[in-house]
């Protein structure tokens, strides 16, 4: 048909212009042998590095372990949790060495009992002791199924414990990169949550906007039930906060989950996260940014809709904390499904270019594919050294903060690097990241025919 109607199709793809924001200075903490790193491909490891030391993170005093998994001997599980031990040490933390009580084996069928029990079993021996148990470390086995998440439902919603879960897999090798990893996660989940690293423009007070007034940074995700689930099942919107206990930082999180009604922004939440803030950082946040994550493609109609409840939700939410409060605010819609990809168009031609033809992480596309008028733009933040790269496009919906391309784009590829469960860039903004992970730990605990507030 196109011979027909006289149309052709170009089988090149389209050559356009963009520009690599270079990377952020990390910092760690003094007492590793590397303090600053400056991660040229959005790659680091934790090799001669140590966390960030605070006075309320980074803390495990009293930690024990049980394991799941029938292929693993106590005496591995016992070797892995010494190693495990000696990498948090390592790594900056105040990890104790001895578990409260040796490790217990336990079938996966009875896991709820088996949890209880040994929760019980430990509490008395700390209770006398005035102590809770910080840490709570569970071996999987490979084919876990369910169980990780009624783990972590019972710990979370009836134990309320902290707990650490690692696949049988990786326990027997006991490989460094894995324990590092298990660190990180460690370290940035026990006692109010350390500091894995944090960006020296940062610390600074160098970031576009946020170093020179107090900053508060949402991220709002929103998972919807399935149809056939119905009309009034709970879509679970999970706000996830950045800078709320230690700005300018921009590290350390405090997330909450409600069940509302589709495509509805609960202002309770905003304001519970300001007073937060507050609280933690004794500072009026003077600036308001906020990364919406969407999944789908969204009509112009659409997207008058989302800015109009967004906006009001948040302007709502200030005025309850105080009428005169009006801080500036800046709306940021994130969308990944789309079909846009960027190429190298040098690929093949220098070292600094990954085999897979993927760009470089920091690579921004702000003209000829974006919107003609709109302030919007495409930002391929992490390494794709593997598979094709699929670029997150940002649009600025709203902005009192009088953002310059140059500003947001930097601020938004900054943040990707602090994100605290991997030693590397990110794809998608950090706090829209955790909201996601928090919407999905909401799933698990919801009950069927359950739509109260969690």
């Amino acid at each position: 048909y196109a011979k027909e109607f006289g149309v052709t199709f170009e089988n090149k793809l389209t050559i356009i212009k963009g520009r690599v924001l270079p990377p952020p200075m990390l910092k760690f903490g003094d007492q590793g042998k590397e303090k600053v790193f400056w991660p040229k491909v959005g790659k680091w490891n934790m090799r001669s590095k140590a966390f960030i030391p605070v006075n309320n993170g980074g803390a495990v005093n009293t930690w024990t372990c049980i394991n799941f998994a029938s292929d693993i001997m106590r005496a591995t599980a016992v070797a892995f949790c010494d190693e495990l031990a000696v990498m948090c040490l390592v790594s900056g933390m105040n990890f104790r060495g001895d578990p409260v009580l040796p490790v217990v084996n336990a079938r996966p069928k009875y896991v709820e009992s088996a949890l209880k029990k040994h929760h019980k079993r430990v509490m008395k021996i700390l209770r006398p002791q005035g102590k809770e148990l910080d840490l709570l470390i569970v071996i999987l086995p490979g084919n876990n199924g369910p169980l990780y998440g009624d783990i972590k439902r019972i710990c979370e919603t009836d134990i309320v414990l902290v707990s650490q879960c690692c696949l049988a897999k990786h326990v027997l090798p006991m490989k460094p990169r894995y324990l590092a990893n298990i660190a990180l996660k460690i370290n940035a989940k026990v006692c109010c949550g350390g500091r894995n690293t944090v960006l020296v423009d940062a610390m600074e007070r160098n970031l576009p906007r946020v170093g020179n007034t107090p900053t508060i940074i949402f991220g709002a995700d929103v998972s919807h039930p399935h149809p056939r689930e119905g009309p009034y099942s709970p879509s679970i919107a999970a706000i996830r906060v950045v800078a709320s206990q230690d700005w300018p930082e921009v590290t350390k999180y405090a997330g909450s989950v409600r069940p509302q009604e589709h495509g509805c922004m609960p202002g309770r939440m905003i304001k519970e996260h300001l007073i937060s803030f507050m609280r933690a950082t004794r500072h009026i946040p003077g600036r308001i940014i906020f990364y919406s994550f969407y999944r789908d493609v969204v009509s112009k109609e659409k997207l008058n809709q989302v800015l109009e409840h967004e906006l009001s939700a948040i302007k709502k939410a200030c005025a309850s904390v105080d009428p005169i409060y009006n801080p500036q605010v800046t709306i940021i819609m994130v969308q990944r499904r789309h079909h846009t990809r960027l190429f190298s168009g040098n690929y093949g031609t220098g070292s600094t270019v990954f085999r897979s033809g993927n760009v470089l992480p920091g690579t921004v596309v702000d003209r000829e594919i974006c919107h003609p008028t709109d302030f919007d733009f495409y930002l391929c933040s992490h390494a794709g050294t593997k598979g094709v790269s699929r670029p997150v496009r940002y649009h600025v919906l709203w902005d009192e903060n009088s953002f310059t391309a140059n500003a947001i784009q930097s601020l938004t590829n900054h943040l990707c690097y602090t994100y605290a469960r991997c030693t590397s860039s990110v794809s998608v903004v950090p706090p829209v990241y955790y909201a996601h992970l928090l919407a999905s730990r909401a799933w698990l605990y919801i009950k069927p025919g359950d739509t109260g507030e969690l």
